[in-house]
């Protein structure tokens, strides 16, 4: 197989490229290369992109082993190191969860695979499968880029997703270590990330964002208003209200909320309203644009 014929296949899906291990329906339909190998001449994968395995999860795959044993093969490669055993290219949350299982043998599909073939697999493996954190899916694209020499075009044909994906994806990688460790943990979503890439301080407002729990239109909001504005080295001349104006404002504070301020200047002039969070913002929003019954 060509190299341009394996990105296509890839892009197009595991089951373009690994179709063959899907569960068979009969011994007869055993696809080549399938046999039941012992469990502990199979290791893991040290460069697999996935690094976290939800416990939840695992505890479901568990128990379904369990009942039901191990319904499609792994794939793996022969130790790339020498050794009699076999490496994982893909399955290794079923490897896990058959050791934890009891299981004393997996069945397994042997493929002789390149490092690069095993990193391309098992980053769309887990992409389409939606088991990669946007993190790890990151680093799975920069170690394509910096081993292989594979370019945002190149990989968004393997992985099946466009290049801004690809792109916007990859800049996760610049963010401050500490809203990284906010992605990793699951705290943060791309979307977050992303909407705060740009701030001044995009670990303090990370922070901010995992406290107060913001939609990801609420971080975009929080980003646009940057740093607090500088307040003048010469406090303003006060400005005469009248007991009216005064107690106007008063009445509208109390029904809003708000800080209100009323400029008159001879009949025109600004009404302002101060808020103190995106809550009493939201709430401000919603009874101006509330469609009257």
């Amino acid at each position: 197989m060509s190299e341009t014929e394996h990105r296509r296949g890839l892009g197009r899906g595991l089951s373009a490229l690994l179709g063959e291990i899907d569960p068979p329906r009969s011994p007869a339909a055993d696809p080549p290369g399938r046999r039941e190998t012992p469990i502990e001449l199979i290791k893991a994968n040290p460069d697999q992109p996935r690094r976290r395995f939800v416990d939840a999860d695992m505890d479901e795959l568990v128990a379904s082993i369990q009942e039901k044993g191990v319904l499609q093969p792994i794939l793996v490669r022969p130790d790339p190191a020498g050794g009699p055993g076999f490496e994982i290219v893909a399955g290794e949350r079923r490897w896990r969860a058959a050791q934890r299982a009891g299981l004393l043998s997996l069945p397994t599909v042997i493929r002789e695979l390149t490092d690069q073939q095993v990193l391309e697999i098992g980053i769309v493996e887990n992409v389409q499968r939606a088991d990669l954190s946007p993190l790890e899916e990151a680093m799975g694209y920069r170690a394509l880029m910096e081993r292989f020499g594979r370019t945002q075009e190149a990989i968004a044909q393997t992985v099946g997703k466009s290049r801004s994906h690809v792109a916007n994806t990859m800049r996760l990688l610049s963010l401050p270590e500490a809203v990284q460790a906010h992605l990793a943990e699951g705290r943060l979503t791309a979307g977050h990330a992303r909407a705060i890439a740009t701030a001044p301080d995009p670990a303090a407002l990370a922070q901010d964002v995992v406290a107060r729990g913001l939609s990801v239109r609420q971080a975009e909001a929080l980003a646009r208003r940057g740093p607090p504005a500088a307040k003048p080295s010469k406090p303003s001349a006060p400005v005469n209200k009248d007991t009216d104006t005064r107690a106007l404002e008063e009445d509208l504070a109390e029904v809003l909320g708000l800080k209100v301020d009323i400029i008159d200047r001879g009949g025109r002039g600004e009404l302002r309203l101060e808020y103190e969070t995106l809550e009493q913002l939201d709430d401000l929003c919603r009874r101006l644009t509330q469609v009257p019954r």
